[in-house]
């Protein structure tokens, strides 16, 4: 998405991947929802309805009063974080400078057809096991072979930068889903915590933790970290997919798309990802050419259900 201020490195292990899953400050970028039948992009009209997307560079700031739809990003830039003001926290106390209360009370879903009125898109990447012999924190070391589709995620032995042995998850498609799988069961315990802590502050209107009444996308971008090469891309879908199962694990009404860009996606899961999902397609910058984008051949293989296009500091949406 935008305001990205990631370091990039090739697209691949950046020195960001070394934040434990327990980090909870706010990072650095930005994304996407929707779906409907078909297996093409379909071309747009200029009556269709249009919303915003918003995370943690609009923190603190006046947000639109009556989006058709709103789409609100969980994390602060890294899959391992969250958005200070996600929910009520330290930074942002009051239930007023949620962005996930301002979504559900400011979304009209007026002319929403095929999506939900509020979306979430969550960060997401594929570190690996170890960065320049650093082993990352986060990373697995065992999977539920039941239920990881890759099989068991087993350890084995790296050299890490200070010459000694310290033993890991192996680089393996089961570890990367188990990843994956790991990070958005984290995103849907925090929509549970926001969703409790505004509740629990506003208490005339309630919020809703379940995940099945929010579309969710995955923004898969090269800013964050990947693995390279073939295996990696493997690796790389591995993660993506347990990511999806995670979400829709937590309720079968879950609905799950994907944020990003033909070369993005094809860098970074080549051919490996097996589902056709919808996709959201950022880099116009017009309403008129969001909606030209609704042509766009899909990158994942599902519909073109939703476009980008940004004016100043705020990303807006078109559904196709």
């Amino acid at each position: 998405m935008r305001n990205w201020s990631r370091t990039r490195v090739n697209g691949f292990r950046t020195i960001t991947t070394l934040m434990s899953a327990s980090v909870l400050a706010a990072g650095v970028v930005s994304p996407a929802w929707a779906a409907r039948p078909g297996g093409g992009g379909g071309g747009g009209s200029s009556n269709g309805p249009s919303g915003n997307d918003v995370s943690y560079p609009q923190c603190g700031s006046t947000l639109p009063s009556s989006p058709a739809f709103a789409i609100v990003g969980v994390n602060g830039g890294l899959a391992n974080n969250l958005n200070s003001c996600f929910g009520p926290s330290s930074s942002y106390p009051s239930y007023t400078q949620s962005e996930l209360y301002w979504a559900t009370t400011s979304a009209t879903g007026t002319g929403i057809t095929t999506q939900p009125k509020v979306g979430l898109y969550v960060n997401t990447a594929d570190p690996g096991n170890e960065y320049n012999g650093t082993p990352i924190n986060d990373w697995p070391t065992s999977s539920d072979p039941t239920k990881d589709p890759w099989g068991s995620c087993r350890t084995t032995t790296i050299l890490t930068s200070s010459n000694t042995s310290a033993t890991v998850g192996e680089n393996s498609p089961a570890c990367a889903w188990q990843y994956g799988y790991n990070m958005a069961s984290q995103d849907l315990m925090r929509l549970v915590n926001a969703a409790g802590a505004i509740n629990k502050q506003e208490t005339t209107l309630s919020i809703s933790s379940s995940p099945s009444q929010y579309g969710w996308w995955l923004d898969v971008e090269t800013a964050n970290s990947w693995q390279g090469g073939s295996s990696g891309q493997e690796m790389n879908a591995a993660d993506l997919q347990g990511m999806y199962d995670a979400l829709t694990s937590a309720s079968s009404a879950t609905k799950v798309g994907i944020y990003s860009t033909s070369s993005q996606w094809s860098s970074i899961a080549g051919n490996y990802f097996s589902l056709a999902l919808p996709d959201w397609i950022p880099g116009a910058r017009t309403q008129s050419g969001a909606i030209s984008n609704c042509s766009l051949a899909p990158f994942s293989g599902g519909p073109v259900t939703v476009t980008q296009w940004t004016s100043h500091s705020l990303d807006s949406d078109y559904t196709c």
